[in-house]
């Protein structure tokens, strides 16, 4: 630090991002902490920004489940043993977030990263009063940490113009048509309000009785609840585009007819599998189970162990998203940022976890969230069942045969995540009347559930259309 501070003059601003929490076996102490902060003030540090953790750390630090602002009583433990300002980072989305930690007195600054790939607005926004219009960070690290890992482009789940700012924006249209957007999960409510903001008339048709699709399951799963957030940021564009929305409708081929362009983003319904018995009372779609979950029993099984799976077994098993205090104590972060024994609390139902794979449940998780969710499931003493064959279900529960075993899940439900199939009923009918619909999102293709590539999509249908008579 000195001989950088020697290199640079006394003018030029420096910043040291130190290292507050560790969260590995072994760290710092926070004495040690203080006593390099002390050093690293007296060699020449302007500012002191907080980093949280290191990659071998058990504890995750920035995923969704992360309560937001979750270590920024650190920083503010830190900053009356410096003199120099001392900055926050770590899950702080919004400026409610930062204002909050500022008045607080945990910190003199905050720093963010993804916030700013959600939203490159963010800043201009929160000085003019909209932050209400903010695109906010869900914390996924699906199509921008977990990208930079694989050495690819970064991008952003909510915003995939992010790292792509170079491809020409979509231009207002001269020729207005009326569109039809049926769907309102992320295709369809990106797609819509990408329309109407270019100066189309669009109506929004939904068949439930609110917006969101896939969002709306995902905000339901404790640790998800960021999701929401997506859903609040589509329904103000909508709002502020003077897109009409329907809500409770299912509109037939023939109602779409005379509207210049239809988009079809009915999304997707879960595949049902050929199981002997599968239509027993006890079986359950995902869909259902996370929408009446008051049907379910104490002792479940879930039926494919991928992303849709392993996000089941955890609604299934904690009681709701814990706050701030038993969140730390569920993962073992002391008062002081060091480490303690993980403390979880009981799961709230008995779960069993089966996939036909042989591979370890979970394999095909994000790079940087996988693990977070693993071990979750590993604390809520959720059971994990590789290379089963389904016999049967019966009144007795879910027949298996692992190997060359037999097994009984003796079980009161089983919910069936084995994959989606898309919904193009519409497709096709409207193929009978001539009319060629841009099909996007989960009803283009359903091979698992890609939101960053829906929202994208429904996102290029708006640089497509500029008048030009029907498609």
């Amino acid at each position: 630090m000195s001989r950088v501070r020697e290199a640079l003059g006394p003018d030029a601003l420096l910043s040291y991002r130190l290292s507050l929490a560790d969260l590995v076996a072994d760290g710092q102490s926070w004495e040690e902490v203080v006593a390099l902060a002390r050093g690293v003030e007296a060699a020449g540090a302007d500012l002191l920004n907080s980093g949280i953790g290191w990659h071998e750390s058990r504890v995750p630090t920035i995923v969704t489940s992360v309560p937001r602002a979750a270590f920024t009583d650190l920083t503010g433990r830190l900053r009356p043993h410096v003199a120099v300002p001392v900055v926050a980072s770590n899950r702080i989305s919004t400026p409610a977030d930062a204002e909050a930690v500022l008045a607080r007195g945990d910190a003199d600054l905050v720093s963010m990263a993804r916030p700013f790939l959600a939203d490159p607005e963010w800043v201009a926004k929160a000085a003019a009063d909209r932050a209400d219009e903010i695109n906010v960070c869900i914390g996924c690290n699906q199509a921008c940490l977990d990208r930079t890992f694989a050495l690819r482009t970064v991008s952003c789940l909510v915003n995939p113009r992010a790292g792509h700012e170079t491809i020409p924006l979509p231009r207002p249209t001269r020729r207005p048509h009326t569109v039809a957007v049926v769907g309102a999960g992320p295709a369809g409510l990106a797609a819509a309000a990408g329309l109407a903001e270019a100066g189309h008339r669009v109506t929004l048709l939904e068949r439930r009785d609110h917006l969101g699709g896939q969002f709306d399951l995902a905000r339901r799963i404790p640790g998800k609840e960021e999701f929401a957030e997506t859903i609040r940021y589509f329904a103000g564009r909508l709002e502020r585009a003077g897109v009409e929305v329907r809500l409770a409708t299912s509109p037939g081929a023939g109602e779409l007819a005379g509207f210049d362009d239809v988009v079809v983003a009915t999304g997707v319904r879960p595949r049902r599998p050929a199981i002997p018995g599968i239509d027993h009372p006890s079986v359950l779609s995902y869909d259902e189970a996370m929408r009446a979950p008051d049907r379910l029993g104490d002792r479940v099984a879930v039926i494919g162990a991928g992303g849709v799976g392993v996000d089941v077994a955890t609604f299934l098993t904690r009681h709701a998203a814990p706050d701030l205090a038993a969140w730390r104590a569920e993962w073992g972060v002391a008062a002081d940022g060091g480490l303690a024994a993980p403390a979880p609390a009981p799961p709230a139902r008995r779960v069993h976890l089966v996939q036909r794979r042989r591979t370890r449940v979970g394999a095909d998780l994000g790079t940087t969230t996988g693990w977070v969710h693993r071990a979750t499931l590993r604390a809520k003493d959720v059971e994990t069942v590789t290379g089963a064959h389904y016999e049967r279900i019966d009144d007795d529960g879910l027949h298996l045969r692992v190997g060359d075993r037999p097994r009984l899940l003796a079980v009161d439900s089983v919910v069936v995540c084995a994959g989606q199939e898309p919904v193009r009923d519409l497709v096709d009918d409207l193929a009978v009347l001539r009319v060629r619909p841009h099909v996007i999102g989960g009803a283009d293709e359903a091979v698992e559930l890609d939101a960053e590539r829906a929202i994208r999509q429904g996102s290029e249908v708006a640089a497509r259309l500029r008048g030009r008579g029907r498609a």
